[in-house]
């Protein structure tokens, strides 16, 4: 098994193109910030070579904006990586305005739509403990 844990939390009251946008952005964060969860690259019977995926699973819950707001805040609290997505970035075009937006967030109480978090598996247990699995 693995010694780290992978959750991505996206918002229940979310369009399913929305969540679905959400989690693919999300995970590139993950990836991000800890490049070795990449597994090997992937070579079919006729030896073409495919790029590399993760090779852990990653577990994508729901919940409300309170539920991520508490996330998030336990994430920090237990120094876990966090990788946030507020719902102002589904109003930008590209990722400096990402950038700019996510800038303007009250920090203590960010509109969020999505959180990712990366880290030893306790630890990721007690910051999504009563979060239900995205149905």
């Amino acid at each position: 098994m693995f010694d780290t844990k992978v959750a991505l939390v996206v918002r229940d009251d979310l369009e399913s193109w929305q969540r679905l946008n959400v989690v693919a952005f999300l995970a590139t964060g993950v990836v991000s910030a800890a490049p070795e969860v990449l597994g090997e690259p992937y070579v079919d019977a006729a030896g073409r070579r495919y790029e590399r995926i993760a090779g852990q699973p990653m577990l994508i819950f729901a919940g409300t904006l309170a539920d991520l707001q508490r996330t998030h805040r336990k994430g920090l609290e237990r120094e876990v990586t966090v990788v946030p997505y507020v719902e102002a970035m589904f109003s930008t075009g590209n990722d400096d305005a990402n950038r700019a937006v996510f800038q303007l967030e009250d920090p203590e109480a960010m509109n969020l739509v999505g959180i990712a978090l990366r880290g030893p598996k306790k630890a990721i247990d007690k910051v999504i403990k009563g979060l239900a699995l995205h149905p």
